[in-house]
């Protein structure tokens, strides 16, 4: 009965077709991956595709190791070599050395490129600022002490020496008008504004070895901070009442004969009073300063304001230049004006006061347009 299931199987495994095999044993070669298998254990001990080499893989851009045993080697691939650009300076092109130092030769200064309207941004280097800022802190430090306070000195040495000049002939009790009230109000609007400018500007220049060792830091802090503000602001008001002057006076300030003659006596030194017009050649000359050097003080002192305007920092510090030069020279020029129409000659001061003057006053120091004013009322009076 033993034989009976053994030819049973027998029988349905030829029925089915072979399609359930034997399996081989374990590390048969018809078993074996094709990629090669790593370590033992993988494929029994005899597999002949694992590698014989333990060496580590050489760094990227190394010659490459001996290939394994039993692995054929790669073929080199042909690569085409790298060309590198040519130099710069054989580009057809200056070198950039070349370039820096021909923009150090003409404008003293090093930039880049910006793309913001302020130009001067760009700025890198620019060796004439070492110059300017010794000028800034020492020229014109020095050189304005020396205008200003000479001046000063020196009008103080003159009221001590001479005093005031008075009124050789006494005062006759008579006055004739001399500047209307709108003349009167722009020759204060220009005086005010241009005392808060100097006195800011001043501070700006002298204040940090003067005002400060004395008030202390913060202080200086803020009044310098509310000062140019003021500085900035009260500018308008100088330039509208300069617009005003030349519009009022420029036509009596215009030069004549008679101001030759004047300053042929002797003018301010002469003996006696030569003939002058409603203003003498001294006066007439520092009113065409002050209108020019204020004119020059003011656009200057815009372009500072907004330095977007000049895009080269050159351009800015010649404005600084101008701005400072001409404001120190201003201030001495006026603070002469101040004396000679205060406490330097008996009754100037009312000229601007009440806006009518003293006959023999008049009569010394503009004879000519006294006579003129004299013409001029007959002349109404008799209906001409």
């Amino acid at each position: 009965m033993t034989g009976f299931p053994a030819a049973a199987l027998a029988i349905a495994l030829s029925l089915s077709g072979g399609s359930t095999m034997a399996q081989p044993a374990a590390g048969a070669p018809e078993v074996q991956s094709a990629a090669p298998e790593v370590g033992a254990g993988r494929g029994g001990t005899n597999n002949s595709q694992q590698p014989t080499s333990t060496e580590q893989s050489s760094d990227t851009g190394q010659e490459r190791s001996p290939a394994p045993q039993g692995v054929a080697p790669r073929p080199a691939v042909p690569v085409e070599p790298i060309v590198p650009a040519p130099p710069f300076a054989s580009r057809g092109r200056p070198d950039a050395a070349e370039v820096e130092q021909e923009m150090a030769r003409q404008l003293g200064v090093l930039r880049g490129t910006v793309t913001i309207p302020n130009q001067s941004a760009g700025i890198l280097i620019q060796p004439v600022g070492r110059d300017w800022r010794t000028w800034r802190t020492t020229v014109l430090t020095i050189a304005g002490a020396v205008v200003v306070l000479g001046t000063v000195a020196l009008l103080a040495g003159l009221f001590l020496w001479k005093g005031p000049t008075p009124i050789e002939s006494g005062r006759s009790g008579r006055s004739m008008a001399r500047y209307n009230w709108l003349e009167r109000f722009n020759h204060w609007m220009v005086a005010s504004s241009f005392i808060i400018l100097a006195l800011t500007g001043l501070n700006i220049t002298f204040g940090v070895y003067v005002l400060r060792p004395v008030i202390g830091p913060e202080a200086f802090t803020a009044v310098t901070w509310w000062g140019q503000a003021a500085h900035q602001y009260v500018s308008f008001a100088f330039v509208v009442g300069l617009a005003g002057m030349l519009a009022a006076w420029a036509r009596d300030n215009w030069p004549r004969r008679v101001d030759v003659a004047w300053v042929k006596a002797g003018g301010p030194l002469a003996k006696g009073h030569p003939p002058a017009g409603r203003f003498n050649a001294a006066q007439k000359a520092l009113f065409w300063f002050q209108v020019g050097g204020g004119a020059l003080v003011a656009v200057s002192g815009y372009l500072l304001m907004a330095p977007a305007l000049l895009d080269n920092i050159t351009d800015q510090q010649l404005a600084h230049l101008v701005h400072g030069v001409m404001a120190m020279l201003l201030i001495a020029v006026i603070l002469g004006h101040i004396y000679v129409g205060t406490i330097g000659t008996e009754g100037a001061f009312e000229t601007m006061s009440t806006g009518r003057v003293d006959v023999n006053y008049a009569r010394e120091h503009h004879s000519a347009w006294v006579d003129e004013q004299q013409a001029a009322a007959r002349r109404l009076a008799a209906g001409d």
